[in-house]
């Protein structure tokens, strides 16, 4: 499928790189923590055979553009912007940190046609695994200090629950260690999109006024805590449902997009 690279400039004008792809009703990608539009392109490239895919990098990310001073309004209005290029509506599919960014932008009023995300990481149940409460100034330390893969390692392990021998071993891979350090700086963005929603509390109903029709969708070998966020915001929305993919787990957009895309494009297709 003919892939378009282009860009859209936000409100703030800060240049958002992005890869057009397909025809038919519009999805933008948003992708998650140390991720820019790489990890979703085989997705997209699944979903281009029956939408018109949007797959961006999100700001500071990839080959779009960053400012002096972050905020999670600007990157809503980065979505506005793109969806405002689709031609003033379109879907949305975010995975984990990406799921919220995206549930944010639908909240905030977009014009949202439909909404899959793929286990946003919430944290609604006391003794559920999640980050610690000074877990900003950690990753903020860390960053001062100049330490970009103490602060990958930090993130993976205490936020993401990796063990360590594993994030070890991705030092070893050619390309991806030196990768995730060039986007370290970003993990500030997605610990402020996730907010207080990790504390092991429920979920604030008034802060998720979502009305578009959503798909909230996890992989049956994940951690229980994602099954639980997912019900948890569910419950939350009037027109939500839960499905649980068997076999997948939280990379199932990098790891697997052959069983990820079926039931979005069912869902997306409507």
């Amino acid at each position: 499928m003919p892939t378009t690279n282009n860009a859209v400039r936000s409100q703030d004008g800060t240049e958002i790189a992005f890869e057009e792809s397909g025809s038919g009703p519009a999805v933008v990608l948003v992708s998650s923590a140390l991720a820019d539009r790489s990890d979703a392109r085989k997705l997209a490239a699944l979903l281009a055979e029956h939408c018109t895919v949007i797959n961006y990098d999100r700001r500071g990310r990839g080959a779009s553009g960053d400012a002096a001073e972050y905020a999670v309004e600007r990157e809503i209005e980065d979505i506005a912007a793109l969806i405002e290029h689709a031609g003033g509506s379109a879907s949305l599919f975010g995975s984990s940190s990406g799921a919220v960014l995206a549930l944010r932008a639908a909240a905030a009023g977009l014009d949202v046609e439909r909404l899959a995300v793929y286990e946003p990481p919430f944290v609604v149940e006391e003794g559920d695994f999640g980050p610690p409460r000074n877990f900003p100034q950690q990753i903020g330390a860390l960053l001062a200090e100049d330490r970009p893969g103490d602060a990958v390692k930090h993130f993976m392990t205490r936020a993401q629950g990796m063990p360590s021998f594993v994030v070890n071993a991705m030092r070893l891979v050619p390309g991806v260690w030196s990768g995730l350090k060039a986007m370290a700086h970003t993990l500030p963005h997605d610990i402020a999109v996730m907010g207080d929603t990790q504390q092991g509390r429920p979920l604030d109903a008034e802060e998720w006024p979502v009305t578009a029709p959503t798909l909230v969708l996890t992989g049956g070998k994940s951690p229980a805590g994602f099954h639980a966020a997912a019900r948890a915001i569910t419950e939350l929305l009037p027109t939500a449902e839960h499905r649980s993919l068997p076999g997948l787990n939280h990379g199932a957009v990098v790891m697997a997009p052959k069983k990820l895309a079926p039931p979005l494009v069912e869902f997306l297709r409507g």
